[in-house]
């Protein structure tokens, strides 16, 4: 048996060394505090440890709702550059088609 790193024996001498400190009257009393004591410490411990699940429960079921985005109209018209070069390749080929053939001879 081995609680807190104490094995049999030295429980034993404790045990015995207390006896002779508090008396047998006083003894049980002892006994009867330390064991609310430690009783009292466990109840606040799963006290604790209840309100920390909850907390993560709440905090996991925040995190998997969806988001909503919501995107508002730019203030300027933007331009991207795919539209600059396609308009740039329209205005290239009108400009050629305007050349013809007799016009670059002369």
């Amino acid at each position: 048996m081995n609680i807190f790193g104490i094995g049999l024996p030295e429980m034993a001498l404790i045990m015995v060394l207390a006896l002779l400190i508090f008396g047998p009257k006083k003894l049980p009393e002892i006994g009867r505090s330390l064991g609310k004591a430690i009783r009292g410490f466990q109840d606040a411990s799963k006290e604790f440890e209840n309100e920390f699940k909850r907390e993560a429960e709440r905090l996991e079921q925040i995190v998997t709702e969806p988001m909503e985005a919501k995107l508002e109209p730019p203030s300027q018209p933007v331009l991207s550059p795919a539209v600059t070069e396609t308009t740039a390749q329209v205005e290239t080929d009108e400009v050629v088609a305007a050349v013809s053939p007799d016009d670059a001879k002369s």
